[in-house]
């Protein structure tokens, strides 16, 4: 909605194009408050911060296409066509430029190889949402929630705020993947108990789940000979990640990121593949809803000006310490600053952020902690440079 109301602004014919009922995404099945911080200044709920999207479509120029697949995308000379796909049929539409903001999907049991059948009682963590948020019905009683991320987090206060026992988190990592802030509001303040280095191996019962088996994990996530634990459950909630939703994109030849797992992107949100555009959690995950807003508003805007995606462009390089910098790239057309976002390999005490340009460096900050569950966002001037590179030092 961000990158169709900017390009809209931008004077563009723009078609948004959505598979769902209703626009917004996840956020529509988020009740819980902490969005909106920073573009509005206040706590919204994800229903709320959609809706002023919403609104704003309304009154755009923006057309929009709901309850419909994009199927395929064929390059035609200069232009690509879009074969979608809905109750009136396949429609095939021509556009110079996309704009690709699906977002991400979760990863499902079967993807962390747990051993057992197919039992009814095992959801990721979106969709147990979506049961209790949006058809009022609750998954389960005696609940085991198998990864820390911030989903999965929120999840556990939910289920114990309606009812549920949630007998614990287990986390196969040694530390936990989700922010601080619910680790204490959804966690410590509901006494709901969290096992690091431990991961769920079984899954026990038929046609319906009966328990689990939990074990300890060594420093590579391997389950350790004799520490399994059987627990008595009805529900597993997993929560062990999310992927960027790239599918259309690789049959495009969109180079892809082995760190992010989504496109890799200039800081217009250009791809390398001339009139294709990625934003929001389909290029890296982030932390806050606002700033896959800015993303999207920076590619719209971009994508609607008459300018291509030609021009020299250099490579960031970033140390080992770094799980990942985005942008990739940066295009050197006389802009001074670019945002940054990154996120360190491991948690890190008082160290210090290095961004050079060879021996020149270009921006240095320092930092108490760096917790690779909390990304960061920084500002780095960059006119007239030859190369980026990223490097943390210990102090």
């Amino acid at each position: 909605m961000a990158a169709s109301l900017s390009a809209d602004r931008e004077g563009a014919k723009v078609l948004l194009i959505e598979r769902e009922e209703r626009l917004g995404g996840v956020l529509k099945q988020c009740i819980h408050d902490g969005f909106g911080v920073i573009r509005f200044g206040e706590k919204l709920s994800g229903c709320e911060y959609s809706n002023r999207f919403i609104a704003d479509l309304k009154n755009s120029n923006v057309d929009l296409m709901l309850r419909t697949f994009l199927s395929k995308v064929i390059k035609v000379d200069e232009s690509y066509k879009l074969i979608l796909s809905n109750k009136k049929g396949m429609i095939e539409v021509i556009s110079d430029k996309i704009v690709f903001a699906t977002g991400c999907r979760e990863r499902t049991p079967r993807q962390v190889a747990i051993h057992g059948s197919r039992p009814s009682g095992v959801y990721t963590a979106g969709t147990a949402q979506y049961y209790i948020n949006i058809m009022g019905m609750l998954p389960g009683k005696r609940c085991v929630i198998l990864g820390s991320g911030d989903i999965g987090l929120i999840m556990a206060r939910r289920l114990t705020l309606e009812g549920a026992d949630v007998l614990g988190v287990y986390e196969a990592k040694n530390e936990p993947s989700g922010l601080t802030r619910n680790i204490f509001q959804c966690l410590e303040d509901f006494d709901i108990p969290l096992y690091l280095s431990h991961t769920v191996t079984k899954l026990h019962g038929r046609s319906r789940l009966e328990g689990v088996t939990v074990c300890r994990v060594d420093d590579n996530m391997k389950p350790i000979e004799g520490t399994d634990e059987y627990i008595e459950c009805d529900t597993l909630i997993v929560s062990v990640g999310l992927i960027p939703e790239n599918e259309i994109p690789k049959t495009l030849d969109v180079p892809i990121s082995k760190h992010t797992k989504g496109p890799t992107v200039n800081q217009y949100y250009e791809t390398k593949v001339k009139g294709i555009y990625a934003c929001g959690n389909e290029v890296h995950v982030n932390d806050l809803v606002d700033y896959v807003s800015v993303s999207g508003e920076a590619a719209g805007k971009f994508a609607a000006s008459k300018k291509n995606n030609g021009g020299q462009e250099i490579e960031i390089s970033f140390a080992d310490d770094y799980a990942y910098v985005v942008p990739q790239r940066v295009k050197l057309d006389g802009t001074e600053y670019v945002e940054f976002f990154f996120r360190s390999k491991k948690i890190r005490e008082k160290v210090t952020v290095i961004v050079s340009d060879g021996d020149k460096v270009l921006f240095k900050k320092k930092y108490q902690f760096i917790k690779p569950p909390e990304m960061e966002k920084i500002t780095v001037p960059i006119k007239d440079i030859k190369s980026i590179s990223f490097r943390m030092e210990v102090d």
